[in-house]
Parts: C-alpha cells; sequence; structure tokens
C-alpha cells in the first residue's frame, strides 16, 4: 500500500480550479457554501476571456498555465477542463503532491483512467471523481429502498434521458463532439446515468450497444441505446439522445422488482412519479418531501459532493466516490462503446 498524505487540519483547505467553462460555476457555487472549510487559491485558463470572468467571479488569482496555479500551493486542485485532459493533468497534480478532484468522466479512455489511479496511489494523494447526481435527495431514498431490498429480486431496469444539444452548444469549443477529448452522448451528457448501472443495481455481466450520430456535425454520437444484464440475472435497457425537439424532456430511472416498483422522472431524475412497495416503510412518507425543482441537469449535487471531501481531507471519512469508484463506470462505458464499435455483446470486467 501507498503511504497516504496526513490529514488537513487547524486550517482552511486550499483549493485550485482547473478549466473556467461551464460547469466551474458549480464548484464555484459549492466552495463559497463551504467557505468556512474552503480557500480558492488560484483559478486556471488558457482562454483569457474566461479565465478573467472566473477571476472577477472569485476575487482570486488567475494563471493561464497548471505549472503556474501549482506554484500556489493548492492542497486540492479541481479538473473542471474538457474530459481528454484529465489524464495528463492529474499526473502532472499528482507527482507535484497535490490531491486531485476530476468532473466526470474521469477520462476518455480506460488505460487513461488505470493510469490516472496508479499516479495518485503512487504519490500517496486521493483522487475524486465527482458523482453529484448521488447525493440527490430522490436518487438517496431510492438507494436506501434498493440497499434494504425492499425490491426483493430485482427483475428490469430502464433509464431515458431525452435532452437536447443544439449544434451551437457544440460548436461553442473545438474540442466538444470528438473523440479525443469530449465523448458522445452517452460518455459526456448521460455519464451520470450510466453510474447509476452499477451504482444502484450493482455488477454488470454484459452491455450491447448501438450508437449512432443522427444529426449534428460531431465525431461522437449524438444518439446511443444499450441492452444491460446484470450478475444477478436482472435485464434492462438504457436510452440516452441530445436531438430531443425542443428542449430537454427526460431524464429517469424506473426499476421494476419482485415485491416492488418505483419510478424517478423529471428532467433530471427530480421527481420521484412512482413509488410503491408490498411492505410498508417510514421512508414511503418522504417521497413527496425528496422531490425538487430544477432548471439545470446538473442538480443541486455539488455542495454535498464537497461535503465528502472535505471530511476525507480532514482524516473523518472514506471518500464516497474515488478513481477506483470512477473508473466503474468509465468501464461500463468502454463496454458499450466497444459493442457498438464491434457488434459484439461485450462482458464485464473489461482486461486490466
Amino acid at each position: 500500500m501507498f503511504k497516504k498524505q496526513p490529514p488537513i487540519t487547524g486550517r482552511k483547505i486550499k483549493i485550485g480550479l482547473v478549466g473556467c467553462g461551464r460547469i466551474s460555476g458549480k464548484h464555484f457555487e459549492a466552495i463559497d457554501a463551504h467557505a468556512d472549510q474552503l480557500e480558492l487559491v488560484g483559478v486556471c485558463d488558457n482562454d483569457e476571456s474566461r479565465l478573467q470572468a472566473a477571476v472577477k467571479r472569485t476575487g482570486t488569482v488567475g494563471y493561464a498555465e497548471l505549472d503556474d496555479l501549482l506554484q500556489a500551493s493548492p492542497d486540492l486542485v479541481v479538473l473542471t477542463t474538457p474530459s481528454g485532459l484529465h489524464p495528463d493533468q492529474t499526473c502532472r497534480i499528482a507527482q507535484a503532491g497535490r490531491h486531485v478532484m476530476t468532473e466526470k468522466p474521469m477520462a476518455t479512455r480506460w488505460q487513461d483512467g488505470i493510469r490516472m489511479v496508479d499516479a495518485c496511489d503512487e504519490a500517496g494523494v486521493r483522487l475524486f471523481v465527482v458523482k453529484q447526481n448521488r447525493r440527490n435527495a430522490t436518487l438517496q431514498l431510492l438507494k436506501r429502498a434498493v440497499e434494504g431490498k425492499r425490491f426483493g429480486r430485482i427483475y428490469m431496469v430502464v433509464i431515458n434521458v431525452f435532452w437536447t444539444r443544439p449544434q451551437s452548444y457544440y460548436d461553442m469549443d473545438k474540442w466538444r463532439g470528438t473523440w479525443e477529448f469530449d465523448g458522445g452522448a452517452l460518455m459526456n451528457q448521460a455519464s451520470h446515468y450510466v453510474d447509476l448501472l452499477d451504482w444502484l443495481i450493482g455488477p454488470i455481466e454484459s452491455i450491447q450497444a448501438y450508437t449512432g450520430t443522427l444529426d449534428r456535425d460531431i465525431e461522437v454520437e449524438d444518439t446511443a441505446t444499450m441492452g444491460v444484464r446484470w450478475r444477478s440475472g436482472a435485464m434492462g435497457s438504457m436510452n440516452v439522445t441530445m436531438l430531443t425537439y425542443p428542449k430537454n424532456l427526460e431524464g429517469s430511472i424506473t426499476i421494476i422488482g419482485e415485491k416492488g416498483t418505483v419510478r424517478v422522472g423529471g428532467v433530471a431524475v427530480n421527481e420521484i412519479q412512482h413509488w410503491e412497495f408490498q411492505e410498508p416503510h417510514a421512508d414511503d412518507e418522504r417521497v413527496t418531501d425528496v422531490n425538487y425543482q430544477t432548471t439545470s441537469v446538473y442538480g443541486f449535487g455539488h455542495p454535498l459532493y464537497y461535503d465528502n471531501v472535505i471530511q476525507t481531507l480532514r482524516g473523518v471519512c472514506e471518500p464516497e466516490t474515488d478513481g477506483r469508484e470512477g473508473l466503474r463506470s468509465l468501464e461500463t462505458l468502454i463496454a458499450a462503446y466497444l459493442s457498438a464499435r464491434n457488434g459484439t455483446r461485450v462482458p464485464l470486467p473489461l482486461e486490466y
């Protein structure tokens, strides 16, 4: 086992953030929410306009280069850069002795994900992979129902992500819609929903997938569907498109079991639309309370995710989603792409 760095105690945890695009705002909000525990010591971006906007938003120092940000001695560096940049950046940060947090997906290639985990292990630093949707109140209630075996045997699971991303979205940056830096509808937009396949239901036995670029002018898929068989024998599917007219319609999961049926829907799994079990439980009274309105598919889980990061770096608890946990959903994604490319059923786990 590699020796981990000692806990950070007696002071605020210093944070640097790299990549000042769309999702960085959610991290700034989360850092603000934990101002008593966290100090943002710098932001970094090679786009001058985005960098200056972030400097104005946060009041911190701006850096054009990652190496310069590292000189500010952050304890933790947050990567909200294009996914294909995460592996090399993670390795550089780890070698500098800093902890790392990456947005989803952690990488676009399987071996890159493993390389990230190995680099952080060797340096004795933490690698956190953001899975903020796990902290949504609706999914927390569903997770408890699964762990409490309220469904009995789970027979079928269906996940739908029917959103829209116009061509203008992909045209905002050259890296969007590319294999090397972004990934498609499955890997980028639906990554958090792919995570639910394993986190909620359990280890996957095999995947059969189809992907297509039906309308957008991009390298990657704008639409995908896949069949899933779990080791438990449960079967299901995941259907994803970024072509929904005229706006985001649905992000949902339906679980059908021996003793229960649940559907969590809304635009981003924010509404429990059906909740029925054979045996009553106190959680049944909470169904209406956990529903929430959202104007964003990102949800409100980032501050809650940071709670666990802070407590982990303080030495109080273990990370909920570390690098190895991040590999689980990356493995599912890579299996789906291999299946679609080769026209075959892909068993899991992949070869390490």
